[in-house]
């Protein structure tokens, strides 16, 4: 495709940027050798920008529409996860314990790709570029939001990739994308004891195994199978020998849910069912719930200007439909709840059976992604222009 080959003539640039971004990880809120990367690229392409300085984004700024015209944003995000990076890359991470496992790494370099192509050719609109922290714990698009940056933005349009797909594949959809994610607390009081004696005490040990086993039917028999919905309890701790009776008990998990109504019943649920333990084992259970990311929810006139430009990209063939929604959850989704916009998938998977989920100390992206990603960019924002007003 023709957008494609434009791309082609970045494409040794974004190599060398997301190879950079690789090998310098940094955590959410820590991006500051990441945030002056990009900020020299913006230099090197005579795009003006402003710096929210540690804990902050870089909002790049190509004016070249009319006056009154429309703005639209692209968005990637900066921040790597915490863990030991297992890819045996040239250019594997370098800080201990840190590495791009999600592939920010690869969407910044795509935006900044899209940057240059936009300043090669201007649009006739204006473009904001937002290169933002803390996707992965915090949701930094809350501090973007804060600054201001989206003031006068018409759309934003972002995306993510993903070994769901192949090279040379995106999905688009309108509608729901992702899942809401809650996270949960549950404290178990009951009674310690010597071990040998349990009548004499409230094993919390016992209320929690109960506990457990009991919150899995909230999903399978109260939940109707057509909604998606996940529970997860990642951790618990409790008891301090083997001879003691635990006296308390904690787990920590989290909630996806697609629909509010299904959402509301599990919190509820959750409560009800530590509440019944509790009674049945007289101990004293509380929880506590945390509200996380909302749902990704597409707008339709950007989906359609993002299939568009996907089609333009990759050819009919290279359209994928979503299924159903991602039960992930994604920090983007704060944006669409004040400006329409899109989110999309890129697939970043050469052979046809190498998937590696994201996340994984193993994971990759081919590279060949990154001409992808930049063509869409850049072609979004021109589809969506040619679109405005109409």
């Amino acid at each position: 495709m023709a957008q494609i080959q434009r791309a082609e003539a970045v494409y040794r640039r974004m190599v060398e940027l997301r190879r950079e971004f690789h090998r310098h990880p940094e955590l959410a809120f820590e991006e500051e050798r990441t945030a002056r990367t990009i900020m020299a690229e913006l230099d090197r392409l005579g795009i003006r920008y402003q710096y929210g300085g540690k804990g902050g984004g870089v909002i790049g700024q190509l004016a070249t529409g009319p006056e009154g015209g429309p703005t639209f944003a692209l968005r990637a995000d900066m921040d790597a996860l915490p863990g030991a990076e297992n890819t045996d890359l040239p250019f594997a991470s370098t800080i201990e314990g840190k590495m791009h496992a999600c592939g920010h790494d690869a969407h910044m370099a795509m935006v900044l790709g899209a940057a240059a192509l936009l300043a090669d050719e201007p649009p006739d609109c204006d473009v904001r570029l937002v290169f933002q922290p803390a996707e992965e714990k915090g949701g930094g698009s809350r501090v973007i939001i804060e600054t201001g940056a989206l003031q006068g933005v018409d759309a934003i349009f972002g995306g993510h990739v993903t070994h769901h797909y192949r090279v040379g594949e995106i999905m688009v959809a309108e509608g729901v994308i992702t899942a809401q994610s809650d996270r949960f607390r549950i404290h178990v009081q009951g009674r310690g004891g010597h071990g040998a004696r349990p009548h004499e005490a409230t094993d919390a040990v016992v209320v929690t195994g109960l506990l457990i086993t009991a919150i899995q039917t909230l999903i399978s028999r109260e939940i109707n199978p057509v909604y998606p919905s996940v529970i997860t309890i990642g951790t618990v701790q409790a008891g301090s020998a083997p001879n003691v009776i635990a006296e308390t008990a904690t787990l920590e998990g989290s909630i996806r849910t697609t629909l509010p109504a299904v959402r509301e019943h599990l919190h509820d649920g959750l409560k009800r069912m530590a509440t019944a333990v509790g009674e049945l084992h007289n101990a004293r259970l509380e929880v506590s719930i945390t509200e996380g990311y909302p749902p990704v929810v597409n707008t339709r006139r950007e989906a359609r200007v993002a299939y568009e430009a996907a089609r333009k990209v990759v050819g009919e063939k290279g359209l994928m439909a979503m299924d159903h929604p991602s039960m992930g959850s994604e920090d983007f989704a704060y944006y669409l709840h004040k400006i329409p916009g899109c989110y999309v998938r890129f697939g970043a998977r050469l052979k046809e059976n190498e998937y590696i989920p994201l996340h994984s100390p193993e994971f990759y992206v081919d590279e060949a992604v990154l001409k992808v990603g930049a063509a869409f960019f850049d072609e979004v924002v021109r589809e969506a222009t040619r679109r405005h007003g109409t």
